[in-house]
């Protein structure tokens, strides 16, 4: 009788540290969610900080002439009536 009450008191036992080590809701399932936890942070981080500049931006583009004159200028290579291009290649 002792002998059957020491076996499933192991199997218990064994069943119990497999949950507690192995399985889902674990040591390992939590310390994986806690990596995958701070991951998630930083990206949302970068993604707030990208969208305060886009709203910058649109506001930029919303407000003023300068803001449209400047995006042209540089992203399509506008120039204003009556400006000289000078188009100036580096050597290297």
């Amino acid at each position: 009788m002792r002998r059957i009450l020491t076996v499933v008191l192991s199997v218990a036992f064994l069943g119990l540290q497999y949950r507690l080590w192995i399985a889902d809701g674990g040591v390992a399932h939590t310390q994986r969610l806690s990596g995958e936890l701070e991951s998630r942070r930083a990206e949302n981080l970068r993604m707030r900080a990208r969208n305060a500049a886009m709203d910058a931006e649109i506001g930029d583009l919303k407000s003023g002439v300068a803001a449209i004159e400047s995006r042209a200028r540089a992203t399509l290579g506008m120039i204003r009536q009556g400006e000289t291009f000078y188009f100036v290649v580096d050597k290297s």
